[in-house]
């Protein structure tokens, strides 16, 4: 399983959740197999220019994960994952990636369809 983390550094599973999607400086790519973290790349994010959010939609698309953990995303980007088939979850608690990852391994992160963050805990 291929997951990807907007993250605000580059210190692998150490790394900073980023606040946003579209706006974090990198994108921290997890590879999970039997529950366990696998592999951890870091890549910068490209960012959106002016293509705003469909453009950082297609960004973290064309890393083909099989999910995305967010702490914040607007409803359009989120409808946007889901008419894509990319399960969105949502963490507003965890300090790192490895926290994150953690949590979704224990099943404890809210997924979101296409209501964004907002209201989300």
């Amino acid at each position: 399983m291929k997951i990807v983390i907007p993250t605000n550094d580059n210190n692998g599973t150490l790394s900073k959740m980023g606040a946003h999607f579209g706006k974090a400086n990198f994108y921290t790519i997890v590879q999970i197999e039997n529950n366990e973290i696998q592999d951890v790349e870091v890549i910068a994010n490209p960012g959106h220019a002016g293509g705003a959010c469909s453009n950082a939609i297609m960004n973290i698309l064309n890393l083909k994960p099989d999910a995305l953990i967010v702490v914040g995303i607007g409803p359009n980007p989120a409808m946007g994952f889901n008419k894509a088939g990319l399960p969105v979850y949502v963490d507003k608690q965890s300090f790192t990636v490895e926290e994150s990852i953690n949590k979704l391994l224990n099943n404890q992160l809210p997924r979101v369809m296409n209501q964004g963050t907002c209201g989300v805990k």
